[in-house]
């Protein structure tokens, strides 16, 4: 798929920026940030602490294929997509920090399966593998960043700031370069196959590291076993995948475009508030998400 294919974007859709909000994290709560919901809060913790592995693989990966891109416009995206992949990977990083601190001894061994995982693929699989891995993560990360702030009173409300900040933040800049490894991988690989495939590898696997990563820690905590806990996170669970398996099937369509998506009007307040006030931005107040436009916590 050629630069032509982009023409479709949505002439609302956001341009990419390379941002550095200023999060704080509240460090004798970072494991249960959403008191309401400490299921989902170790949900997001597991997914957190992929980042610093799985970034740096999407990153390596991209950059190792701009040598093949024969479109400008193409490789000056490919650069920001690194940039804020970058920015994302160092700010989880801080965070993932925070759970380290709190005396987490799962954590060690969860970040070592995941440093391994991406050395692995990043040297032993091929580059059209590791495109396809790319686009089929950036094609579900969309799909998630859709469902999350439709889902964003529910899920994040009453919860901490800071925590809440970083994952909308994180998720209103994978929907801004929701084109990007999808474009990269049809102009130096292409074909459904691959697409299909890379889609259904990144899925499992992230889903798969993502779950024994919650279940540590929900472990750590006492709430494994735990009756309430279990039925709350089967709720949970079944809430989260319903709104987002509909999401997902559609990028199945032969036709499918990352373009064609339109951007949630929250996604683009989002920006315009960084714009006006990074401050503000990377301190919602999460008591104010039912609102159409994010709302920064009073000073």
């Amino acid at each position: 798929m050629d630069a032509g294919t982009r023409s479709n974007e949505p002439a609302d859709a956001p341009r990419m920026k390379l941002r550095r909000p200023p999060f704080s994290y509240v460090r004798r709560s970072a494991g249960h940030w959403n008191a309401a919901r400490p299921e989902f809060a170790q949900i997001v913790n597991a997914g957190s602490l992929a980042m610093p592995y799985l970034e740096p693989y999407l990153i390596k990966t991209m950059r190792e294929a701009r040598g093949r891109i024969t479109d400008p416009k193409l490789a000056a995206e490919l650069d920001l997509y690194c940039g804020q992949e970058s920015a994302h990977y160092r700010q989880h990083r801080i965070f993932n920090d925070t759970l380290r601190a709190q005396g987490y001894r799962s954590v060690e061994a969860i970040e070592a399966r995941l440093a391994a995982d991406y050395a692995r693929l990043g040297t032993e699989k091929s580059l059209a593998f590791n495109l396809a891995y790319a686009e089929g993560f950036e094609s579900m990360a969309l799909a998630i960043g859709h469902m999350l702030i439709e889902d964003r009173e529910f899920l994040f409300g009453g919860g901490e700031s800071g925590v809440a900040s970083l994952v909308l933040w994180h998720f209103v800049e994978e929907i801004e370069h929701k084109n990007v490894a999808f474009d990269v991988f049809e102009h130096v690989v292409g074909g459904y196959g691959w697409r299909v495939f890379g889609l259904a590898y990144a899925t499992g696997h992230i889903f798969w590291r993502t779950r024994g990563a919650y279940h540590a820690l929900l472990k750590e905590d006492g709430l494994w076993r735990d009756l309430r806990s279990r039925l709350a996170l089967a709720r949970l669970l079944a809430r989260i995948f319903a709104k987002l398996v509909p999401r997902m099937l559609r990028i199945l369509n032969p036709r499918y475009h990352p373009a064609r998506v339109a951007d949630p009007a929250w996604a683009l307040a989002w920006a315009r508030l960084f714009q006006a006030d990074a401050a503000g931005a990377a301190r919602l107040d999460t008591g104010k998400l039912s609102a159409p436009e994010p709302v920064a916590l009073s000073a």
